[in-house]
Order: C-alpha cells, then sequence, then structure tokens
C-alpha cells in the first residue's frame, strides 16, 4: 500500500479522499491555490503545498507544477479526485511516467479512449451496448451538423468531446441555430476540457438519466455496484440523486448493469468509473464514461456498505477486489442532496459570499461530504459547492421523510443556496412518484414556486457587520509549504447600506451594467454606439465553472465598454455603460 498520496484537487472531495487515505494508515498532501490558504482540504491533510494563484488553469490545472510536488513532498501516489485533471488522460500519463508515483484511476490509454466520446460510442457499440443515434467521428462544419439534423430530426445535441456535466453541450431545435450552438461548444470544449472536438448525437426529449457505479481490477474482475437516478438537473448538471432508481424494474436492472460491466471490460478498464445511460421508454441508450470518482458516489456507498474511494487506492495499488458480483448486495434507499451556493430563485444563478452561519444537521441515516466551516468564504473563483448532504433510509419514502428533517435542520446564512430548491422537491408529486425526467426542473417547476421557496426557507443573506475579539487558527506560508498558528484579534466585516461587504472606495456607475458574481469575461457581444433593447445578452461571463449571460435590462445606446474577453471582474464592476 502506498505510504503517501497527493490529492490533486480541493474541497469536499479532497477531504473525503484524505480521510479514506487516513484509514488505510497513509499520509496525504494537499495542494491550493492562493485563494484557497484558508481551505479545509488544507487544514485536514498532513502536509500543504501552493501550487499558484486563485485562476484553476495557472493552479489546480498545472499538471507539471502537482507532477513536481508530489515528488518534492515524497508522495508516491496522485489521486484526482473528480473535475480538475481528473479526467486528463494527459495527466494520468504524466504520472505514470514519473519516476516513483502511481496514478490513483484508470489507465491513461484507458482514459484516453472513453474519455474522447466519439471513441467510446465505438467501444460501447463492440461491446453490444445500445448507443444514442449520431456521430462516431468528430464533427467539423454547421452543414454536417445539419446533415445530422435532417437524418435524425431535431433537437439535436452537440457535444464537446471531452465534455460532461452539461459543459460542452449545445441543443440545437432548427438548422438556424446550428451556427452559433456549434461555435459555443467548441469554445467550452477548449475552455473546460482544453479540447474543441465535438460529435453530434439525436437528442432525447425527455429521458431519465442513469448511471451505473463499476470497480475494476488488474485481476479481471470487473463490478457494477448498481444504478443512480441523476435525473433532476438544472441546466444539466446534478442536483438531487438517488440509488436505486425509482424508474427501473429489476430485468432492466440487470440488463443496464452488464452492459455496463461489458463496455469498460471492452476497453480494458480499471479502478472505479461510472457509465452513464439515458432511459425512456423502456429502452437504455449509452451516453458516456467518466473515467474517474463521481460526486454522487456517496449513494452508491450507502446502498452497498463499499467504501468506493478506499477500493480506488487498493486497486491503484495492485490489490484485488475482495467481492465478487454476487457478493454486491443493496439495502435501502439513498438521496443525495447538493448544497450549493446558488439562487433557485435567480435561475440557480451563484452567489458567492461569506458563510456568517454553517450548522449542517446530523443524527440518525445522515451524512455531511464538506470542507468548510462558519465564516469562510465561498469564492467565485471554482465551482459553487458548500456540501453534499446525504440521506439514507429503509426505503424511499422513508428516505423522502428523513431528508425533510435533515434539510429542515440545515442552517446556512450569507450566501444564497439551494436547501429551498431541495425542501420544494420533497413536497412535488412527481419528484415523490420518482416520474421526473431530465427535463423535468426546467420545464415544468415554475419560477413562482421556486421563488416562493427562496422567500419561505432561505437563510440570512445580509452579512453581519461590527467585531469582536475571537482565538482563530491562521494559515501561514514559508517558501511554499504550509503551516498553522493560533493567533486573537478583533474581527470586522466592512458593511455597506445595503448588507454587502466593500471598501467604501467604489461606487455605482449611472446607467451601467454591474457583474452581479466575481467571475471571467467569456464573450462581448455589444461595443460603443451600439443600440441594445431589454433582454438583450450583452456580454458572457462565466463563474463557479457556469456561463450566465449578462442581460440589459432596459433599452439604450451603449456608450462604453471598459470589459474585454478573458478579464476578470469583481462583484459591482461596471461591464456595460450606457449613454
Amino acid at each position: 500500500m502506498f505510504e503517501r498520496v497527493l490529492v490533486a484537487n480541493r474541497g469536499e472531495i479532497a477531504v473525503r479522499v484524505m480521510a479514506a487515505c487516513e484509514e488505510l494508515g497513509i499520509d496525504t498532501v494537499a495542494v491550493y491555490s492562493d485563494a484557497d490558504r484558508n481551505g479545509g482540504h488544507v487544514a485536514y491533510a498532513d502536509e500543504a503545498y501552493n501550487v499558484g494563484p486563485p485562476p484553476a488553469s495557472d493552479s489546480y490545472l498545472d499538471g507539471e507544477t502537482i507532477v513536481e510536488t508530489a515528488q518534492e513532498a515524497g508522495a508516491d501516489a496522485i489521486h484526482p479526485g473528480y473535475g480538475f485533471l481528473a479526467e486528463n488522460a494527459e495527466f494520468a500519463a504524466r504520472v505514470e511516467d514519473a519516476d516513483g508515483l502511481t496514478w490513483v484511476g484508470p489507465s491513461s490509454d484507458a482514459m484516453e479512449k472513453l474519455g474522447e466520446k466519439t471513441k467510446a460510442r465505438q467501444i460501447m457499440q463492440a461491446a453490444d451496448v445500445p448507443v444514442v443515434p449520431g456521430t462516431v467521428e468528430p464533427v467539423d462544419s454547421a452543414e454536417e451538423v445539419q446533415e445530422i439534423g435532417e437524418d435524425y430530426g431535431y433537437p439535436v445535441a452537440i457535444k464537446a468531446e471531452g465534455g460532461g456535466g452539461g459543459r460542452g453541450m449545445q441543443i440545437v431545435h432548427s438548422p438556424e441555430e446550428v451556427a452559433d450552438a456549434l461555435e459555443t461548444a467548441k469554445r467550452e470544449g477548449q475552455a473546460y476540457f482544453d479540447n474543441p472536438s465535438v460529435y453530434v448525437e439525436k437528442y432525447l426529449e425527455a429521458p431519465k438519466h442513469i448511471e451505473v457505479q463499476i470497480l475494476a481490477d488488474h485481476h479481471d474482475t470487473v463490478l457494477h455496484l448498481g444504478e443512480r437516478d441523476c435525473s433532476l438537473q438544472r441546466r444539466h448538471q446534478k442536483v438531487i440523486e438517488e440509488a436505486p432508481s425509482p424508474a427501473l424494474d429489476e430485468e432492466l436492472r440487470e440488463q443496464i448493469g452488464n452492459a455496463a460491466r461489458r463496455g469498460v471490460r471492452e476497453a480494458s478498464y480499471t479502478n472505479a468509473g461510472t457509465v452513464e445511460f439515458l432511459v425512456e421508454d423502456g429502452d437504455f441508450y449509452f451516453m458516456e464514461v467518466n473515467t474517474r470518482i463521481q460526486v454522487e458516489h456517496t449513494v452508491s456507498e450507502e446502498i452497498t456498505g463499499i467504501d468506493i474511494v478506499r477500493e480506488q487506492l487498493r486497486v491503484a495499488a495492485g490489490e484485488e477486489l475482495p467481492y465478487s458480483q454476487k457478493d454486491v448486495t443493496f439495502e435501502g434507499h439513498s438521496m443525495e442532496f447538493r448544497v450549493n451556493a446558488e439562487n433557485p430563485a435567480q435561475q440557480f444563478g451563484p452567489t458567492p459570499g461569506t458563510l456568517t452561519t454553517y450548522d449542517p444537521p446530523g443524527t440518525i441515516g445522515v451524512r455531511i461530504d464538506d470542507a468548510v466551516s462558519q465564516g469562510d468564504t465561498i469564492g467565485g473563483d471554482y465551482d459553487s459547492m458548500i456540501a453534499k448532504l446525504i440521506v439514507t433510509a429503509a426505503d424511499r419514502p422513508r428516505c423522502i421523510e428523513r431528508a425533510k428533517r435533515a434539510l429542515g435542520q440545515f442552517d446556512v446564512d450569507g450566501v444564497h443556496t439551494t436547501i429551498p430548491f431541495h425542501r420544494l422537491m420533497l413536497d412535488d408529486e412527481t419528484f415523490v412518484a420518482g416520474e421526473h425526467t431530465t427535463k423535468y426542473l426546467g420545464e415544468s417547476v415554475s419560477r413562482e414556486d421556486l421563488a416562493a421557496a427562496v422567500d419561505r426557507w432561505a437563510g440570512d443573506v445580509t452579512l453581519a457587520s461590527g467585531g469582536s475579539s475571537s482565538t482563530r487558527d491562521v494559515p501561514v506560508e514559508v517558501d511554499g509549504r504550509h503551516y498553522t498558528v493560533t493567533i486573537e484579534e478583533g474581527l470586522s466585516v466592512a458593511t455597506g447600506e445595503d448588507g454587502e461587504s466593500g471598501d467604501g472606495e467604489s461606487a455605482a456607475i449611472e446607467g451601467a451594467i454591474a457583474a452581479e458574481m466575481q467571475g471571467t469575461v467569456i464573450s462581448v457581444a455589444v461595443e460603443p454606439g451600439d443600440e441594445v433593447s431589454s433582454g438583450d445578452v450583452v456580454c458572457v461571463l462565466e463563474a463557479m465553472k457556469m456561463e450566465n449571460d449578462v442581460v440589459a435590462q432596459q433599452s439604450g445606446t451603449v456608450a462604453e465598454v471598459p470589459v474585454s474577453e478573458g478579464d476578470s471582474v469583481d462583484m459591482g464592476d461596471p461591464l456595460v455603460v450606457f449613454e
């Protein structure tokens, strides 16, 4: 077994991996950006190293620096968690080729084959796994996409080869939409996955999103740990996941599980992974393979009793899985609720800020995966997750009742969260019946209901002013290494008239559209002299891994555009100024 593992990630998944390492007697090494000096994963690790400034491209995505750091720290393995470099085959190969390091994940070869969606489709077809009709090679032009639309009918989905979580995917409903959608999908593929290649497939109108958890070792054992239902999504990103799926009968469950095993065996896949399917009208179709641990792996752990991260480490160390498929049994029902810093009443827009209150629930059947504490800041540099609430009970109805209790006891102030949305869903007839599809949230849950839920259940999002003397641990960095000292000091938060924090030096510019969040300008759609109507998109801002359209609230003539593509902006910065 390994002696020291570097976790090439941050936040709750880094802490989750470190917890498994701790139970195996493995020392842990954290990496952190300048924005994460106070991060929970930094505090949890045995040792921590700074790897760069806040932009992920200069820190968590800097594969060369991370490998060098692992060697400097004396680590003998790297675990990537999920996101960032977790599905980067080039990075996996870099680790495999590095002296003294082992990659905790599938081989770079398997990652390359399954990470590019067109290759994955070919592999699944060879393994007799049904795939959604579409291309098996990348497409380069709008004309090619339009031909697919003519052959299979609209809508079609343009997808980034390296994509996942809805990023790099554009839905096209007519030939006229193709050119813009193709450009956007390519741009997102390049920005998020360093791969602008895209492919096209028929877009199923109202499917269930079902994924199968896989574990495979180097001794020819390939297991599935049952399926998860991830159909409740906003902007193609999951918000509630559960296991098992309420929509599958035993026959379909066995068919999908066996198909997933065939597919990964065909790819000579080892370690943990997830095979994702779309299910509609009793038929299932392969969608993609996620060659890593998933955010929602927790619910599979809860119903099987198998520590998936522990097994990842054991498999990477060459050990044999201690189970056969017949040994894998399922008990009870589990749901995971992603508690994100987002406002459901504002199209789930991110709301970075400080957790003035953070008091998660506990007691029977409740698990919290997090890396935050009261007083921490949820910034705009990375994703919006605060914590994962996992609730498990003997069956689905009892799980729902238990989840109501847990969510009612989950207190968060300082930022908007998705807790009101989750509480709304637990009384929603369609969700409670298990009949929701991937389209349900976007098309059937009204903005009025979401706004009412936020009004009823949101925490206090006004920052407190004033200060008090306190003792706290403060991180200190010396030569790129992380230490902690304890000091006593007065703490204070400056607030404006509206309760928002600020330095008192900036003022709103009259007639300007200001950034509502910290982020990066992805594109600018206007220039000085342009006439803009209310509702027009003036620019696109990327924050917390989401693209957000900035829309004009009034008509007018553009006088100034003080930002450009690639600029970083803070909340309140002017984006477009009108005459």
